[in-house]
């Protein structure tokens, strides 16, 4: 037998929320935007007819909508199939030091995943009983830094004086923002690009825009890093996002009322839902995000979760060291909430 074998990277993927085919049943698991997208998306879509010809690679429509939306370049915008993809050639482009970088050891859980497949050396910095990041922690040499804000799966926020603190103690790497949730309670750090050149932050349309099936995501930052992306982008493949997301992420973007509006809804019933889980005995760090993370003071979240999915209610259950006592709950229409508290009262 041939020994080919040994020549085949091994890796632990990442594991993702799981899907379920079947319909009628609460999906709560995955931190999907309960409200469907602007109805910009479907006047879009009626308009595309160049669906025989490839996309243009640069997306040159998206990024310019992205730029001016946020008050940016064109030239600060690197656009990806959704924030991963960003994210994922961020770390090949950028990690590159023989130091390890540096990121919670609560948090996103394919951070590990992409720097054990790009072979990145990597530490990870223990959250506080609390769950804040403790920036001392990245106050040491490393190869670059990278955390949610707000922290997934926590939901907790930290302030812009903050990230600065810890950017301005890594001026000779590359710092990365990863605001996947931000739209729900926090402040970009897009406005420390002007100061810093090391800065890189990333956001998606997953969440607060209701475009997951679509997948995109973008990165903001100075023109030196989007072009070395760029230049990784098309050493991997030219065509990277499709004609309907081109054509659709720059259309919503200027539909802002409407994405007001949803944003408003979710955090209203965020809050509503916060003080009803209290009174049930959970405790949980104060969300700023779509999701709220919660332990029970005698149940164990294990139980509550196997007995959720058995009631048709998806939730989110890490079998991990320190979180295998925490349930990740997404914010879903107040309908959605209710029944699952209802099952709750029933359940506890």
């Amino acid at each position: 037998m041939g020994d080919w074998r040994k020549n085949i990277r091994q890796v632990v993927p990442y594991t993702p929320g799981e899907q379920p085919k079947r319909t009628n049943l609460i999906k709560l698991n995955t931190n999907e935007n309960p409200y469907p997208p602007s109805k910009k998306v479907q006047e879009i879509i009626n308009q595309i007819d160049n669906w025989r010809l490839y996309p243009d690679p640069a997306a040159g429509k998206l990024v310019h909508a992205l730029a001016e939306y946020h008050g940016l370049g064109d030239d600060q915008v690197f656009v990806g199939v959704g924030s991963d993809d960003v994210l994922a050639m961020s770390f090949m482009t950028f990690f590159n030091s023989e130091k390890p970088i540096f990121f919670p050891d609560i948090t996103y859980s394919f951070y590990d995943v992409w720097a054990d497949l790009f072979r990145i050396p990597y530490e990870t910095k223990a959250l506080d009983q609390e769950f804040n990041i403790r920036k001392e922690d990245y106050m040491q040499p490393n190869g670059g830094v990278i955390f949610p804000n707000p922290n997934a799966p926590t939901g907790v926020l930290v302030d812009l004086d903050f990230i600065e603190d810890i950017i301005q103690a890594n001026q000779d790497v590359i710092v990365i923002v990863d605001e996947a949730y931000i739209d729900f309670g926090g402040v970009s750090a897009k406005s420390l690009l002007k100061k810093y050149e090391n800065l890189l932050v990333v956001q998606t349309y997953s969440k607060s825009r209701a475009l997951a099936g679509l997948r995109i995501g973008y990165a903001m930052g100075n023109p030196e890093l989007i072009k070395a992306l760029n230049d990784v982008k098309y050493s991997f493949n030219s065509y990277t996002m499709n004609q309907p997301s081109i054509a659709i992420g720059a259309a919503v973007l200027e539909d802002e009322d409407y994405f007001q509006e949803t944003i408003k809804k979710i955090v209203e019933t965020r809050e509503w839902f916060k003080s009803e889980m209290r009174e049930l005995g959970f405790s949980f760090a104060d969300s700023k995000s779509n999701f709220l993370f919660v332990t029970h003071k005698t149940v164990p979240a294990k139980a509550i979760f196997e007995a959720a999915k058995e009631n048709d209610i998806f939730v989110r259950y890490f079998d991990k060291p320190r979180i295998d006592n925490y349930l990740r709950i997404t914010i879903g229409t107040e309908e959605e909430m209710k029944s699952f508290l209802a099952f709750l009262k029933k359940f506890l």
